[in-house]
């Protein structure tokens, strides 16, 4: 069992996580970060430094956000790893709440 990046961190890309990762499983796109599965290695160390809440395990998954398991093992074999944080974009905070920010990814 991976942890999966969900929908929340869409537009907001705080990179908190990446951080605290041992084995460095994140990717970067332009707007939202994905875990690498077969990086993972179920540490769980991720999940309460995302200011977010957009980490889960697979199994703890909501059923609207199973999708982006897949999602995350496809762009994590196109995007590169991230090591270290970055500023989150300037209107991070204005998108945390939005629900349902799957069209604004940006592949």
């Amino acid at each position: 069992m991976a942890y999966v990046v969900a929908d929340n961190c869409i537009r907001c890309k705080y990179t908190d996580c990446v951080e605290v990762c041992p084995v460095d499983c994140f990717r970067e796109g332009e707007n939202f970060l994905v875990i690498d599965p077969e990086e993972c290695i179920d540490c769980s160390l991720c999940v309460p430094e995302c200011p977010a809440g957009a980490i889960y395990a697979a199994d703890d998954l909501p059923q609207d956000q199973q999708p982006f398991i897949a999602l995350n093992a496809e762009l994590a074999k196109q995007w590169k790893p991230i090591t270290a944080k970055k500023d989150a974009p300037a209107d991070a905070d204005d998108w945390i709440k939005v629900k349902d920010k799957l069209h604004l990814l940006k592949r």
